[in-house]
């Protein structure tokens, strides 16, 4: 919805409604991701598109009739034989498209949402496609406040929960509810559309060790990069498709790469000559987490180093190392579970205690860490 978000705030401020269609799931191999948004306005103006040209012309109309009738509507288009060319999609997918009404009468926070879209300030739109719920309900969800409701208190603060998941990885998907928020297939459907980019995971040191926490880091929805100044460990068939893979020293690498309060840093290099000049420059840098692989022999040595270089003791406190939670990890493979548990963990602020040795909720309902104040009854655990 970005490239048509200047038009649609347009049409809002001046209090026009107008009929936005937006790709909410999507099978085989439609030719639009889920986000993708088409909108009807004033004089038929029609900005954005769904599928390519395959069913614009059915979303036009839908887009018309629910802004006359103040109903949204949930459609599926797929392909069929004898009418693919007509109202179908002739690529062999499926894709579902939520259409609803936008005013400033029907959506009070969707100039909210694009004032913020437009700042690049990150924000996740819940809207209700299908369920008991009213279908085209919204909620603005930041990582320190909400705007709208869903309909019901428990079900809004579900998907509060959620869709600051959803945004700390700037991920867009369904989800499912029951009538109180309980997480379950059978009840009211959400689209979660979160308008941030993926974080960054940047992996220094091409081991074994490196690919498998890049797997999981790609699992978890980073944008993941692995970088090692020795080519013969730095080459793409050793990681999984989709990681980046760089050929430089680490430090300078660090140094002319852009990162923010979402960003994870994992140092697997185990080489001083690497660890501490690539260290100087990230304990300097905004990051999320901060981690590094060594024995505590090596942290130790590694700290007076740093000691040396002239980090002060708040750098150096953000630094994870030993990297990785207690799990007693041994291979590869669960030292990646490690490490992720521990990003998870201070991303939410979890304490990597057993859930069964733990009271109150399972799933937590305060702001992201580090996003806002939070209380002692706004986060459960995760």
């Amino acid at each position: 919805m970005r490239d048509i978000l200047p038009a649609l705030s347009a049409w809002y401020a001046a209090g026009s409604p107008f009929g936005l269609a937006t790709v909410v799931g999507v099978s085989r191999s439609a030719p639009r991701d889920p986000g993708a948004a088409m909108a009807v306005g004033p004089d038929d103006e029609v900005v954005g598109s769904v599928s390519g040209g395959c069913v614009e012309g059915a979303v036009f109309e839908l887009a018309r009739e629910v802004v006359a009738s103040g109903e949204a509507r949930l459609e599926t288009f797929g392909y069929g034989d004898r009418d693919a060319f007509a109202v179908g999609l002739t690529c062999g997918g499926e894709i579902t498209l939520l259409v609803r009404p936008v005013s400033p009468a029907a959506d009070p926070s969707f100039g909210s949402v694009a004032e913020s879209v437009a700042a690049g300030d990150p924000v996740t739109v819940a809207t209700v496609t299908d369920g008991p719920a009213p279908r085209g309900a919204a909620l603005a969800v930041w990582p320190d406040r909400v705007s709208g409701t869903l309909g019901a208190e428990g079900l809004d603060a579900a998907v509060t929960a959620d869709a600051r998941g959803e945004l700390a990885l700037g991920a867009t998907g369904l989800r499912h509810y029951g009538p109180r928020g309980e997480r379950r297939e059978d009840a009211v459907s959400v689209f979660l559309h979160s308008f941030a980019p993926p974080p960054r995971m940047l992996v220094f040191g091409a081991i074994d060790y490196a690919a498998a926490v890049a797997r999981i880091g790609d699992f978890l929805g980073y944008r993941v990069t692995v970088c090692d100044a020795r080519p013969v460990f730095a080459t793409p068939r050793r990681f999984p498709d989709g990681v980046e893979v760089v050929v430089d020293w680490p430090h300078r690498h660090l140094a002319a790469t852009d990162t923010d309060e979402r960003t994870v840093v994992c140092v697997l290099t185990h080489d001083p000559k690497f660890d501490v000049p690539l260290l100087e420059v990230a304990l300097r840098r905004p990051a999320a987490y901060i981690g590094a692989m060594g024995s505590r022999r090596t942290h130790q040595d590694r700290l007076a180093r740093l000691v040396a270089a002239g980090l002060s003791e708040d750098e150096l406190a953000r630094l994870r190392s030993p990297v990785g939670l207690d799990l007693g990890a041994r291979t590869p493979q669960e030292v990646a579970v490690s490490v992720a548990a521990e990003i998870v963990a201070l991303r939410w602020g979890g304490t990597g205690a057993p859930l069964s040795a733990t009271r109150g909720a399972v799933h937590p309902t305060g702001p992201a860490r580090g996003a806002g104040p939070e209380t002692p009854e706004g986060r459960h655990g995760s």
